[in-house]
């Protein structure tokens, strides 16, 4: 290479300026300076309370005085034993609240993404009309207090309230919502014929509980809180979903429907594929907060009836507010939120995301195939 092509300060051996030394050297320390105050502000109130806990949890605090004095000692996994291993009635009592909260997992976080989903694309079509005034109505739940809301459900969940009058209507009898502690499985299976503790059921399996109280299904009190968080849910992830439907190119629709595809096949095989990563933060989202619930619980009775609403969250908070037990109500926190990490991690395994590129290849793709999108662009 002929050193006349290397450029001018090249040749004169300069350098570029030493870091820090240029017009912005100083805008590090007033970055740090003015980014202080919430960084504080986080480490007071956020950073070191979950330290505090992770000590009570393995500690021995009775929750007279400060957790870090020298009286309080080292237990190690004494409280998590507790609730975990040791029998009796907490193990049973915390194996209680694992099996209610997981199926109200199993039935919200799937019926709030579909319906969020469903209207979605309700309101993102052209041809509806006062689509403000629908997504407005659609989202409107979502900010309203979760303390009114679920007031109006206690009344209309009464057992003289609006729907057991509709299903008396229609020629049936409603349950009394709020006090039927049974599994709605066990309602199917009684149908059957099949009573409480069958054979091959009735053993203890887990948490002190028996195969035939896992697979309970969620009570008919818990039905309403199911019904309630997605009527109350679906709305701000129907705006997630939403945004990312609005992101989508109008020729890749185009050409869907040049291919001739009907709308199933273009949704399902063009528009779904490219709402993935839309689809993880919203099943991510709903699978924290379902695991989190805690303010309908506490308004409808505290778990009532029969420990059949009873949740790990409103549980942690019973043990250590009402029993004094500061140290298990710490465990039993710690616990949930391992929970929560290991589905969120497992949940990202199932749905691993790919790259853009690979995720907008695919239905272009199977459209180049199909002749719907020239190869060249349409370029002569």
């Amino acid at each position: 290479m002929n050193a006349n092509a290397l450029p001018h300060a090249a040749r004169r051996g300069d350098k570029r300026p030493a870091r820090g030394n240029g017009i912005r050297s100083g805008e590090g320390g007033s970055g740090w300076l003015f980014t202080a105050p919430a960084i504080i502000i986080i480490g007071v109130f956020l950073v070191l309370p979950i330290f505090l806990a992770l000590w009570v949890s393995v500690s021995d605090w009775s929750g007279l005085g400060s957790p870090i004095n020298s009286q309080v000692g080292f237990v190690g996994a004494k409280n998590y034993q507790s609730v975990l291993t040791a029998g009796g009635l907490a193990e049973q009592t915390f194996g209680t609240s694992i099996r209610n909260n997981l199926w109200f997992v199993v039935f919200v976080v799937p019926l709030q993404t579909a319906i969020a989903l469903f209207l979605a694309v309700q309101v993102n079509r052209r041809l509806l009309r006062a689509r403000g005034f629908f997504r407005t109505a659609f989202y409107f739940p979502s900010v309203t207090s979760a303390v009114a809301i679920t007031g109006i459900f206690i009344f209309l969940f009464a057992s003289s309230g609006a729907v057991n009058q509709i299903i008396a209507a229609l020629g049936g009898t409603g349950p009394t919502w709020f006090a039927d502690s049974r599994g709605i499985f066990h309602i199917v299976a009684s149908w059957f014929g099949v009573g409480n503790n069958p054979p091959g059921l009735s053993g203890t399996a887990l948490l002190e509980l028996s195969w035939w109280d896992w697979l309970s299904g969620p009570s008919v009190a818990m039905c309403v809180i199911i019904i309630l968080v997605v009527f109350t849910t679906s709305g701000t992830f129907m705006l997630l979903f939403l945004a990312a439907l609005q992101n989508i190119g109008g020729e890749i629709e185009e050409a869907a429907l040049v291919d001739g595809a009907g709308p199933f096949r273009k949704f399902f095989g063009v528009t779904l594929p490219m709402l993935k990563p839309t689809l993880f933060t919203v099943l991510t989202l709903g699978l924290i907060g379902t695991w989190q619930i805690f303010d309908q619980i506490y308004i409808l009775g505290g778990g009532k009836p029969a420990n059949t609403t009873l949740t790990p969250a409103f549980l942690a908070y019973q043990t250590s507010f009402k029993n004094l037990n500061w140290g298990d109500g710490a465990a039993i926190s710690f616990i949930l939120f391992a929970i929560i990490v290991v589905l969120t991690a497992l949940q990202r395994i199932i749905l691993r995301d790919r790259s853009n590129k690979e995720r907008l290849d695919k239905p272009l793709a199977r459209l180049l195939r199909n002749g719907s999108i020239p190869p060249n662009g349409g370029a002569q």
